[in-house]
């Protein structure tokens, strides 16, 4: 490649004689260079021929030229040779400060991207975390150029570095767009989780705010995507071209003004316009209503969280450097030597401005699952004093040994134990139930023995104390008899009771009786007929008598 096309007042500075030039010092042969197709380059002290290019100035003058043409210990055109400028020395410090900040933005992102609840399919967790995830890359898009912009002033022919420094500006700036919008749309869906979280049926995710809500981000991305591909995919060589004022003019200006350019600024301002109207209708069906065109316009001011005050306008800049940039070149980060304190200040500091905002909002928000856990409480609370519900104190659980580790089966797992043997309050209290309970049934099973001596009589009375006898199991069951009997058998409302027990006469005789009857039973000769034999004979009359 070539290092420039420049007009020379001679082909050769003069020599010692018409064969012979002087470069940096150094005799060489003008046959030679002519025969190779070498040409002095007076503006950036170069030779070249298009396909090989050399320094020729002190201390990079070769000290010898062979006859095939090569340089012996030569110095190659595209190298960092010259030292740091002040675009390099500014460029360093804005990097910095940008690679400072991402530890704010990591804690951001651990800090406001952790749940604390069950993820739901209407809130997705990622929601949160983009704008975070622009933030990094933001910054990670600056330091990249900057850094590689630091070559741009030590390079004297331009090459690579410029074409990184802003192609990865118009990275940087895309991604300030999408950050400023998914700060703004992921508020609206915050609105919009607090409002449903005490009714999670009072809004529809089909009706016509549902499906607003779907395709709008779609339309600020399709935007967002077209000024990619206007800007991003391009020959950036032509930017390279700036290596004399002719060529600057000639090939590198055109390319940094060309209509893709003038474009790309308009793409994105309907983007910007996009993350307004997300705004607005966050605060319409979010927020309360005012009647009123001034007062709906006073509310909708009021209700803009102070961040986006700032954070909006701030994206606006961006755009309007960038429009800025496309019309006039020497204002333009694609300029070699453009205006430093426009590119930085209009060009960096917003970026930079943007990322500082959502990080300080960022830690003076709280988490929004913990949030919700707050408000959940405090709403448990009210209705907790509407209903006249008494909350026991905080001592209440210690003494009784429920105090929770936030696991759940490991609390049920604690209390088991507590309940077996592990809390000494609690086997102390068991252990006073057990002695009480004896004492109780000894007492009992004392009455019991007085009161059935005064009924005996001496000789059945005995020495010994009869067991006591568990009343509890006896009802426990009469009742279970009592429940299953009413389910088998429901028009039994009112059983007969049994017959009390025959005296010991009735028992004596129904025993002799017995005893007869099972006398005669067995003298009987029939073996299908339970008649006596002293009986008269059966008469069978018919068939149905059988």
């Amino acid at each position: 490649m070539a290092a420039a096309i420049l007009p020379r007042a001679s082909m050769w500075p003069p020599g010692a004689n018409e064969t012979d030039t002087v470069l940096g010092g150094v005799h060489f042969n003008v046959t030679t260079l002519n025969f190779f197709n070498y040409t002095f380059y007076e503006g950036n002290q170069t030779i070249s021929n298009w396909s090989r290019c050399y320094l020729v100035d002190q201390p990079y003058t070769p000290p010898l030229l062979l006859n095939n043409g090569t340089f012996v210990n030569s110095t190659w055109c595209y190298l960092a040779t010259e030292p740091s400028g002040p675009r390099a020395h500014i460029g360093i410090a804005v990097g910095v400060a940008f690679a400072l900040l991402l530890i704010p933005v990591l804690l951001n992102l651990t800090r406001h991207g952790k749940l604390y609840l069950p993820a739901t399919k209407r809130f997705y967790p990622i929601g949160r975390r983009w704008q975070w995830y622009w933030a990094i890359l933001i910054c990670a898009t600056a330091l990249i150029g900057l850094f590689t912009g630091i070559d741009v002033d030590r390079y004297r022919v331009v090459e690579l570095p410029l074409v990184l420094n802003v192609f990865f500006w118009y990275l940087m700036n895309m991604c300030s767009l999408a950050l400023v919008w998914e700060a703004v749309r992921h508020w609206g869906s915050w609105m919009e989780r607090q409002f449903i979280d005490p009714n999670p049926f009072v809004l529809q995710q089909t009706d016509k705010r549902g499906t607003f809500e779907f395709w709008l981000p779609l339309f600020f991305y399709l935007w967002w995507w077209l000024d990619f591909f206007l800007v991003i995919p391009r020959n950036w060589g032509s930017v390279e071209l700036q290596r004399s004022p002719e060529q600057t003019i000639l090939k590198a200006k055109p390319a940094a003004t060309e209509i893709r350019f003038k474009i790309a600024p308009f793409l994105l301002l309907v983007s910007w316009l996009t993350i307004l109207v997300s705004l607005w209708h966050s605060i319409r069906h979010y927020e309360a209503r005012n009647r009123g065109l001034v007062n709906r316009a006073i509310g909708f001011l009021q209700y803009i969280p102070f961040r986006f005050m700032l954070m909006i306008p701030l994206a606006l800049v961006v755009i309007f450097y960038q429009a800025l940039a496309a019309w006039e070149f020497d204002w333009s980060p694609l300029k070699k030597d453009t205006n430093l304190v426009a590119m930085y200040v209009g060009g960096y500091a917003p970026a930079l401005l943007l990322v500082i905002i959502l990080c300080a909002s960022g830690f003076m928000r709280p988490n929004e699952d913990k949030e919700i856990i707050r408000q959940r409480r405090e709403r448990g609370a009210e209705i907790d004093r509407e209903l006249g519900i008494t909350q026991r104190p905080a001592w209440w659980r210690r003494i009784r040994g429920d105090i929770g580790t936030g696991d759940a089966m490991k609390d049920q797992l604690y209390k088991n134990v507590r309940e077996v043997r592990g809390n000494p309050r609690m086997q102390e209290i068991s252990e006073q139930r057990e002695q009480r309970a004896t004492d109780e049934e000894a007492a009992h099973a004392t009455t019991n023995i007085e009161m059935s001596s005064l009924h005996r009589s001496p000789s059945l009375a005995s020495s010994t104390a009869p067991p006591p006898y568990d009343t509890s199991g006896r009802i426990r069951n009469d009742r279970t008899v009592q429940v299953a009997a009413s389910l088998l058998f429901p028009n039994a409302a009112n059983p007969a009771r049994p017959p009390p027990p025959p005296s010991a006469t009735e028992a004596t005789e129904r025993g002799r009786g017995d005893t007869e009857q099972r006398g005669n039973m067995d003298r009987s000769s029939s073996t299908a007929s339970g008649v006596s034999l002293t009986g008269p004979p059966q008469q069978i009359r018919s068939m149905l008598d059988v």
